[in-house]
């Protein structure tokens, strides 16, 4: 088996600005420094709404020149070394600092106008916001790491492979094709998971990887483990976070098929709302019996695991994703919504 190309690895972007998260926290931070620096300037709390206001009509037309040119120059950012963007947001800032200076000049506002100060404020500002992005970007790769890491040990569960292996076992004698596509799932399963994918990966390789897994366990608990694909193709090309669908399947099996000896039915789902796509696993739950031993028996890196979820969404998607997960009636179901 040949192993596959890799594309070469691209820079992240530190600063994605078209970005719904960052263009508000972008605005929201020049707005705290400029009303910070007012106060220095004004005794009375009059004055200070007055001259802030004003300073506004500047600041805000700025930042969001700012963000846009960021915005539309994303693919040229990307290619740059991250001290390339780092001068890059800089030289947009001090652009962005003459743009608010020129406002308020021939709006008669300011006279004279502070071309020099406005152009290093909005070079300081914006290297600040960069600063900020570049941290958070960090923030993500541990998150990715730890991911992996989570993944593999549950790949390497001891149990796992025993019965993996043993049902392939199994089948060589009476169905070698059947134990030869188990193994192959099997190498797929780690081959995935040892590959270096980058910060996301799309809904259809997601969605890919879990078939494998699930092919895998379907030999294991056969008509116990009953599995209803709906997914619309329309959602392919939304961006996960990699190794992020399995382990939610996982945990579906794991705690709805595994303690009940009549199986589970897990339904897993994507649909197009506007322009998002709504993700949903579930899976339905054992008797109430039998459901409390298996909440006894619950690993604790369950909660763990739902919770490096929401975070790595967060990351790859900030406020634009949301992520759900509880008890519905006799089901537990995972909600995801991303953009698409």
């Amino acid at each position: 088996m040949t192993r596959e190309s890799q594309p070469p690895a691209q820079t992240t972007l530190i600063f994605d600005a078209c970005k719904v998260g960052v263009v508000l926290r972008a605005v929201l931070f020049v707005q705290v420094v400029m009303g910070a620096v007012v106060m220095f300037t004004q005794s009375s709390a009059l004055a200070w709404m007055s001259q802030l206001a004003m300073l506004m009509g500047g600041s805000v037309p700025a930042t969001l020149l700012w963000l846009v040119a960021a915005c539309s120059l994303k693919r040229p950012l990307q290619s740059l070394s991250l001290s390339g963007q780092y001068m890059a947001g800089m030289a947009l800032g001090v652009l962005a600092g003459f743009y608010a200076c020129g406002m308020l000049y021939f709006v008669g506002l300011v006279s004279p106008a502070p071309w020099l100060a406005s152009g290093v404020a909005g070079g300081l500002l914006a290297t600040a916001l960069v600063a900020a992005l570049v941290w958070r970007a960090k923030g993500r790769m541990p998150a990715a790491t730890a991911a992996r890491l989570a993944d593999l040990q549950s790949r390497i569960r001891p149990h796992f492979l025993f019965n993996t292996l043993n049902s392939a076992i199994a089948l060589v004698r009476e169905e070698p094709r059947k134990a030869e596509k188990l193994l192959e799932d099997l190498s797929d399963l780690f081959r995935h998971a040892l590959a270096e994918h980058g910060e996301s990966v799309t809904l259809s390789q997601e969605v890919e990887l879990a078939k494998h897994y699930l092919a895998i366990e379907q030999v294991r608990f056969a008509e116990r483990l009953r599995v209803d694909w709906q997914i619309d193709p329309a959602t392919f090309s939304a961006k996960l976070p990699p190794l992020m669908l399995q382990p939610l399947i996982e945990n579906a099996v794991h705690h709805g098929v595994e303690p009940s000896p009549n199986g589970a039915s897990i339904l897993i789902s994507a649909k197009r709302d506007g322009s998002k796509a709504v993700i949903e696993i579930s899976n339905t739950l054992p008797p109430v019996s039998q459901a409390s031993a298996a909440q006894n028996s619950k690993p604790t890196g369950m909660g763990m695991a739902l919770q490096n979820v929401r975070e790595r969404l967060s990351l790859l998607h900030d406020i634009e994703s949301t992520f759900q997960a509880g008890v519905r009636g006799d089901e537990f179901i995972v909600r995801i919504e991303i953009p698409l």
